[in-house]
């Protein structure tokens, strides 16, 4: 079983501490929308400079990529399982809603996240509150070939709360938006009363667990208000 935003917190520790993290204060409003990061100031076919992963090999795994002067985050897991997170702090009483775009281009050859091995084209994490100990608390939403959407799963010990948000491959290929309330997902998930302060995303395809390769892109992230 993957250790979840373990695999992150290394990257993302640090900053965290310090309070080094970018504070959707520092952003320029877009309507009732701040935007976390588009890719518009990355250099295409790299690795953008203000994210992180956990091991060198990551970067091999994400670049920029730009199509019809769309920029976005593309992913090409082959036989790895590496997150790229960005660090990111904001109120998630002021702005409750996390809004990205995804695309599944390859599904991992026979993954199933709830009953089989568990690898993802596409997964966004919201991470929260952070322990020593434990690591972050998070929630996790996927796009799955085989599991249902809607379906709730749990992993790292229940401290990442997993929900998949689009199920099956009639859309592979398409750019699909979605607009979370993250906040009262966390809340429900973690049966809590108190609202975080959230330190930031992450994305994940993965493909370790399967031994095969998957891809999908990442594009728009954005913090709302309701």
């Amino acid at each position: 079983m993957k250790s979840g935003v373990a695999r992150v917190v290394v990257v993302l520790l640090g900053a965290v501490l310090a309070g080094g993290v970018s504070t959707v204060g520092a952003q320029t409003p877009a309507g009732d929308c701040r935007v976390i990061d588009d890719f518009s100031n990355a250099k295409v076919g790299e690795f953008p400079t203000n994210w992180k992963v956990r091991e060198d090999a990551g970067k091999e795994v994400y670049a920029v990529k730009e199509e019809d002067g769309k920029r976005f985050l593309h992913a090409h897991a082959k036989n790895l399982g590496l997150q790229a997170a960005r660090e990111y702090e904001w109120d998630l009483k002021q702005y409750p809603v996390l809004a990205w775009s995804w695309r599944a281009v390859e599904f991992p050859r026979g993954a199933n996240e709830k009953d089989g091995p568990n690898d993802s084209a596409v997964a966004v994490y919201m991470l929260g509150p952070y322990s020593r100990v434990l690591g972050f608390k998070s929630v996790k939403y996927i796009w799955s070939e085989n599991v249902p959407e809607g379906t709730r799963l749990s992993s790292s010990r229940g401290r990442t709360q997993v929900r998949v948000l689009d199920s099956g491959t009639d859309r592979r290929g398409q750019w699909v938006e979605h607009r979370v309330n993250v906040r009262d997902d966390y809340l429900k998930y973690f049966d809590e009363k108190d609202v975080p302060k959230a330190a930031g995303i992450a994305v994940l395809t993965d493909s370790d667990d399967t031994k095969s390769s998957a891809q999908g892109d990442y594009a728009s992230f954005r913090v709302c208000k309701e």
